[in-house]
């Protein structure tokens, strides 16, 4: 029987959530039925080591999204994949004008957010008039596809819900060589949040929701970077927050993870946050934004996490002092993830569409 050949395509393999998926999925596929490949725009980033060694890697040295279409049909029509697997939302998005060039090969499109609060810029929504042409689209939550449905006129049948996966074995592996962070203080609360440096991480308002609790013993560790730094950096000291340490990018952000109290998501909206997954995986409450993205399908409250308004500084202010005099059972945290998103459950449903597909 030939192997079903699948060619991936990301702009790199940068620690982001997109990344991590093609990652796990790439190297779980059974070998005997599948041949993966992952298209760069450029080979670089935290997963390359952690990507398994016969998994192929093309390079295609293009620094700008908007400079790679070419290079990437041009590997498509040389390489001839069964299936084209888009996981980036302006690669997408381009890509879906010249899907019907390529008659043999199935194309499938990851979203990895809420399109219609993601893609501001008027010339990449335009593309998405020519959605329809993917044979799949594959959504993380239900906010995703009725986004899509409701404002980009997308055929329920060409979308497939799958949620993200949480590879246990690889968290728990770097979980085994964590040790506590320096960083944290042991008369203090210490509190995570992690997330690239940008508005739609609502990072802004989680400073303004810490300027309610100066007087509290409680420290909040932000992880990650991005465009938004020096912003940030500058409303902490306009703020007087000496309760907020910024740690930049982590190679293992688990050890943050597995010895907070608290962990805080105050995106603006999401996809399907791997992040909130992967605190739950380590065993830790979550506290989360009433934001478009799936976070009502990961957070069980009482059992692995809150939902609050975060755009109410004060109240969830109030909120993270409530959840930090309280217990809670680890394992029922870890449990309430695991019974849901583990890798071997969602990359079933991978493998089962890459077969449809194809037949």
């Amino acid at each position: 029987m030939k192997k079903i050949s699948i060619l991936f395509i990301l702009p790199d393999l940068e620690t982001g959530g997109a990344e991590r998926i093609v990652t796990t999925i790439a190297n779980n596929l059974p070998r005997s039925t599948f041949e993966p490949k992952i298209l760069l725009l450029r080979k670089e980033g935290g997963y390359l080591e952690f990507l398994k060694t016969d998994v192929e890697i093309v390079d295609i040295k293009t620094p700008r999204i908007r400079h790679s279409l070419i290079p990437i049909l041009k590997e498509i029509r040389k390489r001839k994949p069964d299936i084209v697997f888009s996981g980036f939302g302006e690669v997408n998005a381009y890509l879906s004008l010249f899907i019907s060039f390529f008659t043999k090969t199935k194309f499938i499109a990851r979203e990895t957010n809420v399109v219609s609060k993601h893609v501001t810029r008027k010339e990449i929504r335009f593309f998405y008039n020519f959605y329809n042409n993917y044979n799949k689209i594959i959504c993380q939550s239900d906010d995703m596809q009725n986004d899509l449905i409701e404002n980009f006129k997308i055929k329920k049948e060409k979308l497939v819900k799958i949620n993200n996966p949480v590879d246990f074995e690889f968290i728990n592996k770097k979980l085994a060589v964590s040790s506590r962070p320096e960083s944290f203080e042991d008369d203090f609360n210490n509190i995570v949040a992690i997330g690239n440096l940008s508005s739609r991480k609502g990072f802004d308002n989680l400073l303004k929701v810490f300027s309610h609790l100066k007087k509290e013993k409680i420290l909040l560790h932000i992880l990650g970077d991005g465009r938004d730094r020096e912003l940030l950096h500058k409303m902490k000291q306009d703020l007087g927050l000496e309760n907020v340490i910024f740690h930049g990018q982590q190679k293992n952000p688990y050890q943050f993870l597995k010895f907070a109290d608290l962990f805080i998501l105050s995106s603006r909206y999401e996809g399907f946050p791997n992040v909130l997954l992967e605190a739950g995986a380590c065993g830790t409450y979550s506290l989360a934004n009433n934001c478009p993205g799936g976070i009502t399908e990961i957070i069980q409250p009482g059992i692995n996490g809150e939902i609050s308004n975060i755009e109410n500084h004060e109240e969830f202010a109030d909120e993270i002092l409530t959840i930090l005099e309280e217990t809670h059972d680890q394992v029922a945290i870890k449990n309430s993830i695991s019974s849901r998103f583990s890798k071997e459950f969602i990359l079933d449903k991978y493998e089962n569409i890459f077969k449809e597909i194809v037949i």
